[in-house]
């Protein structure tokens, strides 16, 4: 499926609203325009949706039956993977060499879930109850069914289009639910071709149902939707309590993946090379545009200064550019938007007092690019220690023992990842109790399996994604009695 394809397809989409662009971010140019889906779209992905579970063309499938045409997908994923990553650099300007990297996990997110679809059951239990005003003791056989949500909304950001669509539709495919699909409008590119290989795989009409369009529009109308049973969302903070409110109405499951403004702890006898290494990585890499990203170091005040140094040596060696420019180790921020939000916490740093030890400044080169930048002199109470920025752009603090270091690293309302560096084994496990993230890492930062669960702590979400927990996410438990 050549580039034309796609952007042919997308261009056929019904559409009821708003001329929509999608710009590259290296260049600053139209890649194409496509019509937002408007709601009407959306009332009719969703009848068929509920038609397609209601028909049992997906739903009742035997186990083994769905997970034969999920190992298709992921097949038709890996003999597509070089087109799907064309798309992804293209659309969010990352290195082409990162969103080939990131295929084969996208491939085995079918693969994983496939082997649950035989494994979804409940529990059975031989009780004695007297029941509700009653002294009779009665034999009662009661048993659980796990039973897929009906329609699903799954709503995923610009960040990691490919992998953050695999990471949903994965899930709610072995469950059996029907689902609404929709990208970010700024990345729909490789959300297309996925659609097409699952169709391609086996998935029968109306199971899966793609939807472009804004987030306050189509975004809007799914999760509003009174026959939409569960909304899954992975983004802001700030569009997780809307959805929140929008499905009060109905009182609609979700599930959300929201922000993270995420510690990195740094002691004096930690493994200072790596630890500054991959602290630089963690934050600067994909021009710090991932939930996960280390946006907060401290260190250990003894070491203060050379984590400081290497860290701001790391930002200065780091290469940005396009895809296809040699060298090019970390790409733009995604939009004109993006760039404007994060030069102003920036700005607003500078006006604040903070020292820039390096960067600060956006490329002078066509592209949404932003110098990966390293603050000290940071006060707790800034705006830019306590927000998401969603950029290349890190503070540094010091630090001189445990309890300072873990009330500084808790001292936010997200939740959502933390890290510690040291060799102190006994310490780095009671800074895993004592952390408030839903994933702490040891020694080690982005690091990821299919098997185990995500998720955030405070309001960086509701509910886990992978593993087990990623399945049971999509499924209701029925408590089934039967007097004997």
């Amino acid at each position: 499926m050549t580039l034309q394809t796609v952007l042919d397809e997308l261009a056929k989409r019904p559409g009821a609203g708003d001329v929509i662009s999608i710009i590259n971010p290296v260049t600053e140019e139209q890649i194409a325009e496509f019509t937002d889906c408007g709601e009407e779209a959306v009332n009719e992905a969703v009848a068929r949706a509920k038609a397609a579970f209601e028909a049992g063309v997906w739903s009742e499938l035997p186990g083994r039956a769905r997970a034969k045409v999920m190992w298709r997908i992921a097949d038709l994923i890996d003999e597509h993977a070089e087109e799907l990553a064309q798309l992804d650099s293209l659309n969010t300007g990352m290195p082409l060499m990162q969103a080939r990297l990131g295929l084969p996990n996208c491939a085995e997110f079918f693969r994983y879930y496939a082997g649950w679809c035989s494994k979804i059951s409940g529990d059975a239990y031989d009780v004695k109850t007297a029941g509700i005003a009653s002294d009779t003791w009665v034999d009662m056989h009661t048993y659980t069914r796990k039973e897929p949500y009906s329609v699903v909304g799954l709503i995923f950001p610009w960040n990691g289009p490919i992998f953050n669509a695999c990471a949903k539709l994965a899930p709610a495919l072995a469950a059996g639910c029907s689902m609404l699909v929709k990208p970010a409008e700024e990345t729909p590119l490789s959300a297309l071709l996925l659609n097409r290989l699952i169709a391609e795989a086996g998935v029968p009409d109306g199971v899966v149902n793609l939807l472009t369009g804004y987030g306050h529009t189509a975004g809007a109308a799914i999760t509003a939707h009174p026959d939409v049973e569960k909304v899954a969302f992975t983004g802001s903070t700030e569009v997780g309590k809307e959805i929140v409110r929008a499905s009060a109405d109905n009182l609609k499951k979700v599930m959300l993946e929201l922000g993270g403004k995420s510690p990195v702890l740094i002691y004096d006898d930690a493994d200072m090379e790596k630890a500054i290494f991959m602290a630089s990585m963690g934050i600067f890499v994909h021009s710090g545009q991932g939930c996960v990203c280390g946006s907060r170091i401290f260190v250990q005040r003894g070491v203060y200064d050379q984590v400081v140094e290497g860290v701001a040596n790391m930002a200065n060696f780091i290469k940005l550019g396009g895809p296809d420019e040699e060298g090019c180790m970390s790409g733009p921020l995604i939009s004109a938007k993006q760039l404007t939000r994060v030069m102003g916490f920036i700005d607003e740093g500078r006006s604040d007092g903070v020292e820039v030890v390096t960067g600060g400044h956006r490329l002078d080169r066509k592209g949404y690019f932003v110098h990966p930048t390293v603050l000290t002199n940071v006060n707790r109470d800034m705006r830019l220690y306590q927000q998401e920025i969603f950029g290349p752009v890190v503070t540094i603090l010091p630090f001189d023992d445990d309890d300072e270091a873990v009330a500084m690293a808790n001292d936010t309302t997200y939740g959502l990842a933390a890290t510690a560096w040291t060799n102190n084994l006994s310490r780095a496990h009671r800074l895993g109790k004592r952390l408030q993230a839903g994933t702490v890492t040891i020694n080690c930062q982005l690091v990821f399996d299919h098997a185990v669960p995500f998720g955030g702590y405070k309001q960086s979400g509701w509910g886990h994604e992978f593993g087990q927990e990623g399945i049971e996410a999509y499924l209701k438990t029925k408590s089934v009695w039967a007097q004997l």
